[in-house]
């Protein structure tokens, strides 16, 4: 019962992200707000549903785009795991886990993203979809990355609360 709480979340968080989030633009990226709330999520102790809600936000993000699930899904995923690799070793500074995550997580999606948009023929110079994209996308996800892991350390403690505050 205290999974369901993924669906609303998520829910808000697709509609924040198609509606205002994405028209704030740097060049000609824009921020994540999903795959750096997943990360954010997955970091978290105790959490055990990170790919639960990586392929419910993947579904939910691919209504709002042109893209197919499954280039969410893999990102999405790929994120959640190296959030709970990177959970289990870097225990004593998790914002520097969280940046980690982040940083690896946005270039897997624009990579995989790239990669998709290469096969079905549009033309795009790999160095001007970096330049453009990718860097300024990755500075707008790194300003998100501190307010969410806060906002999702909170949230994780009321879902998942330790032994002592029972």
């Amino acid at each position: 019962m205290r999974n369901i709480v993924a669906i609303p979340l998520l829910a808000l968080a697709v509609i924040l992200q198609s509606a205002i989030v994405s028209q704030l633009t740097l060049l000609a990226g824009y921020a994540d707000l999903i795959l750096v709330l997943l990360a954010a999520w997955a970091l978290q102790e105790g959490v055990t549903t990170a790919f639960h809600w990586a392929f419910l936000a993947s579904i939910m993000v691919s209504f709002t785009s042109h893209l197919p699930w499954f280039i969410y899904f893999f990102s999405y995923a790929g994120t959640a795991f190296l959030a709970l690799l990177l959970q289990r070793r870097v225990w004593e500074t998790p914002l520097l886990a969280m940046f980690s995550v982040t940083f690896l997580g946005t270039l897997l999606m624009h990579l995989t993203t790239y990669a998709y948009l290469r096969l079905t023929g549009d033309p795009l110079p790999f160095g001007d979809s970096m330049g453009l994209i990718t860097l300024p996308s990755l500075l707008l996800n790194m300003l998100l990355a501190i307010p969410l892991f806060g906002v999702m350390r909170d949230l994780a403690r009321w879902v998942f609360p330790s032994m002592e505050e029972i």
